[in-house]
């Protein structure tokens, strides 16, 4: 067994081949593109003919070069990245240094590996994040029109200043150039990502309808449609978390721990994990919070420690009693119903 360490960058593959009694053998450079990567997997295996298990830290990119290599063969892991700079700290940083960190790793069985998704959990991914990028977007171009409003004191009699009535405001305000054009501009880029987010929810519903977590998800309290669809593709697969701690953790709504001797701090949420299902648990926690399972806690925790400071808090708290219900729901198949309910609560 040949071990190798693959440090990659934009330009290129930094290659340490060690030998499976540690012995250096090799070190190479190659384009990161996949004919590059097809032709080092057979110039390693016309060279040493043993088998590959090589090692890439997670990374923009990593992904392609898991799936060419694997798919020429090798044994690839990706490795969750800050946890390797916490193996092998180093006083001097180098891309040839940092493969040979990683075929040292590997050679060692000391691995952090991260689970890779499968294709279908890839795709609903995508699907989801691409939504929310255009949510994003959308809710970047409607706070920049308030903001002209707000610069020219122009006042908003409205609810709504993108429903019927406030377009009719916004067709007759009168601002100077190019602040009028530019609103012209954004409520067009506004109506034009409404009809692709509204196609995005209709791809989403007519392929995944019948994923096996939504209708559980949706009966908890401030989750939706596509709350349930963002929170299912980020987890994958719920057996992979052997507690609700551990579904927690990975949500990175868990405050840093600092411990030194006597010393034990606790700091700000980690936010290791993904991103997106970070998000829509804060998301679902908004209206969880009004919620009787939660709503009790949450006030306690808010005046406790203040209004400032306690309602940010109280609402992660609540963010990470949520994800706690939610792994209990996926891993036994059942609807939310908080412990010691007297009857079933559903959203």
């Amino acid at each position: 067994m040949l071990h190798a360490g693959l440090d990659l960058s934009r330009r290129k593959l930094d290659i340490c081949l060690f030998s499976d009694q540690g012995e250096h053998l090799d070190q190479l450079v190659v384009p990161p593109d996949v004919d590059s990567l097809k032709a080092l997997a057979r110039r390693i295996e016309e060279v040493h003919a043993e088998p590959v298990m090589a090692v890439i830290e997670s990374m923009t990119g990593a992904r392609i070069v898991h799936d060419t290599l694997e798919a020429c063969g090798w044994s690839v892991e990706i490795a969750d990245a800050q946890k390797v700079k916490g193996l092998a700290p180093l006083a001097c940083k180098t891309d040839k240094i940092d493969s040979k960190v990683l075929a040292t790793l590997s050679h060692r069985d000391l691995v952090p590996a991260i689970w890779l998704p499968d294709p279908r959990v890839r795709e609903e991914r995508e699907l989801a994040r691409f939504r929310l990028h255009l949510v994003k977007h959308k809710s970047a171009l409607k706070n920049r029109i308030h903001s002209t409003l707000i610069n020219f004191g122009k006042p908003c009699p409205v609810t709504d200043l993108f429903g019927v009535e406030g377009r009719r405001l916004l067709e007759k305000l009168q601002v100077p150039e190019p602040w009028r054009s530019n609103i012209t501009a954004s409520v067009e880029l506004i109506d034009d990502l409404e009809d692709q987010i509204a196609d995005a929810n209709k791809r989403l519903k007519q392929g995944h309808a019948d994923h096996p977590y939504i209708p559980l998800l949706m009966s908890a309290p401030g989750i939706g449609w596509v709350l349930a669809f963002t929170i299912a593709s980020e987890i994958g697969e719920i057996d992979r978390f052997e507690s609700p701690q551990k579904l927690a953790g990975y949500t990175g709504l868990c405050p840093r721990v600092i411990q030194s001797g006597e010393s034990d701090r606790r700091g700000p949420i980690t936010k290791h994990g993904p991103t997106y299902l970070r998000w829509a648990l804060i998301e679902a926690t908004m209206h969880a919070l009004r919620h009787p399972a939660y709503s009790e806690r949450y006030q306690r925790t808010k005046k406790r420690l203040g209004k400032q400071r306690g309602a940010k808090i109280a609402q992660i708290d609540v963010a990470r009693r949520l994800a706690h219900a939610i792994w209990h729901m996926l891993s036994r198949s059942e609807e939310f119903a908080p412990r010691g309910a007297a009857f079933r609560l559903a959203a």
